[in-house]
């Protein structure tokens, strides 16, 4: 790749005509040449100061510009290469190179979204949110947050987890990829890693796991309930969190 095809493709992805990572006929599908881009431009850009209003940076990457239709509220930081669609409202957080979140989505304060993550629809990112972001390897999946899900304050998803459609995650669920998922609704658990399921409301737990020194207690995630399909989006996440005494 050139480095004209280089910067053509960075330029793309901010411009939100290409992305990281799509659904295709169901299924996830990673674009490696965008995400070699990505780290072919960090090879080509030098560390400068960018200055925009009284903020000063020295970064290899600069600033998004132009977001049109977007709320960003100072301090919150989107770097170029990085595509806000309209009705994103950025608090104070930031959003890395190769991101993509979409329409009407909340970024809320000290949220962070990694680099290449990509952030649906109708998201609520609650405040200190981390979503990490999957660079490399080029053919891995990154961090996906489907239409309509609401990630509590707190929560941690890395590793190129998967948070299916509408699904809740209460305040400090921390998900990577070997993170024991377990759904307790029926009279035996059923244990998932790395996809939370559409429409799951999650809370953060802990099971007993055997070692040489002893017995502990290791983190784990707890699916205990479904949204309600009675009500709308805002009135269910409410509704299905008071029901399960779950804070967001």
């Amino acid at each position: 790749m050139t480095d004209e095809q280089v910067e053509e493709l960075v330029a793309a992805l901010d411009r939100g005509e290409r992305r990281v990572a799509e659904r295709r006929e169901g299924e996830w599908v990673v674009d490696t040449e965008a995400k070699e881009a990505i780290l072919a431009y960090f090879r080509l850009r030098k560390v400068e100061p960018v200055e925009i209003g009284p903020f000063a940076f020295q970064d290899k990457i600069p600033l998004k510009r132009h977001s049109p239709g977007v709320r960003i509220v100072p301090p919150g930081v989107a770097r170029y290469g990085s595509y806000l669609s309209e009705g994103v409202v950025l608090m104070p957080g930031y959003v890395n190179i190769g991101a993509w979140v979409g329409p009407r989505t909340m970024v809320d304060t000290w949220a962070t979204v990694g680099s290449c993550a990509q952030i649906g629809a109708d998201v609520h990112l609650a405040g200190g949110v981390g979503i990490g972001g999957v660079l490399e390897p080029p053919q891995a999946l990154p961090v996906i947050v489907e239409d309509g899900a609401f990630v509590g304050s707190r929560c941690i998803v890395v590793e190129g987890v998967r948070v299916g459609r509408e699904a809740v995650l209460g305040a400090n669920v921390v998900l990577t990829a070997s993170t024991p998922i377990i759904d307790v609704r029926g009279k035996e658990p059923v244990e998932l890693r790395g996809e939370v399921p559409p429409r799951a409301i999650v809370i953060p737990g802990t099971r007993k796991k055997k070692f040489p020194a002893g017995s502990y207690r290791v983190p784990c995630a707890l699916i205990i309930g479904e949204r309600s399909a009675s009500t709308d989006r805002k009135t269910s996440l409410t509704e299905a969190l008071r029901e399960h005494a779950v804070s967001v």
